[in-house]
């Protein structure tokens, strides 16, 4: 589970405590160590709201728009859908980067910057097994059966939080997040970032780092203070 990677990540650094900030799957990794081990994070900036999966949840049916949105992930349900990743990951992902973040007009250079991850020689069965997993086609991976147990709980996460939302994310729309103020019990604070999609980092730089910087100078007053 990448929540473990990222905590084997901060102690092979040697960090203690930190303000974590990702979207989609890294922001899925910061918020499940910022509910499962609040101890180790001082802030939390988290792309798209409450990024936990809910795996019980999934097998329920969705709004058709919503569900066109996630034709993707069904795509890969099938031998099909792999062989279609393992043979076009290039112009695969390129579609999937424009479909998401529609006003974003990258280009080729930006993009290769990160295609070359696709190249890995795992790249392909970590997607698939990943898109699988969450709709419980296939089993999830046994070292990490106990905190798949405790994230069907829905853990709220005690940090921190800013929330950052794409005003015209093409696959999680921004009114997805308007309520998950619920799961947050420490300051919250959620702020739609007009015109922005789905890739915050990169999409909105500014945006994204201010939040940053907003939570690391609120960790140093706290320290400070102590």
């Amino acid at each position: 589970m990448l929540a473990h990677d990222l905590v084997a990540f901060m102690d092979a650094l040697q960090i203690q405590r930190g303000v974590l900030a990702g979207y989609d799957w890294g922001g899925r990794a910061a918020c499940i160590v910022a509910a499962l081990w609040p101890e180790r994070v001082r802030g939390l900036v988290s792309g798209g709201g409450y990024n936990i999966q809910y795996i019980p949840g999934y097998i329920e049916p969705q709004a058709p728009e919503r569900e066109f949105q996630l034709w993707y992930q069904y795509y890969f349900h099938g031998e099909r859908g792999r062989a279609g990743l393992e043979q076009n990951r290039y112009e695969f992902c390129k579609l999937l980067w424009r479909l998401w973040s529609p006003n974003w007009h990258f280009d080729e250079a930006t993009y290769e910057r990160t295609a070359g991850s696709f190249n890995n020689p795992d790249f392909v069965a970590v997607v698939i097994h990943s898109y699988r997993h969450r709709f419980s086609l296939v089993p999830g991976d046994p070292a990490t059966e106990v905190t798949e147990r405790r994230l069907t709980q829905r853990p709220p996460i005690a940090v921190p939080t800013i929330v950052l939302h794409g005003g015209d994310n093409g696959v999680t729309p921004v009114a997805s997040s308007e309520r998950h103020h619920r799961f947050f019990t420490a300051a919250y604070e959620r702020r739609v970032i007009p015109l922005a999609g789905h890739n915050l980092p990169q999409e909105a730089p500014q945006d994204f780092s201010a939040a940053v910087l907003s939570l690391v100078n609120r960790a140093k007053e706290e320290l400070r203070s102590a």
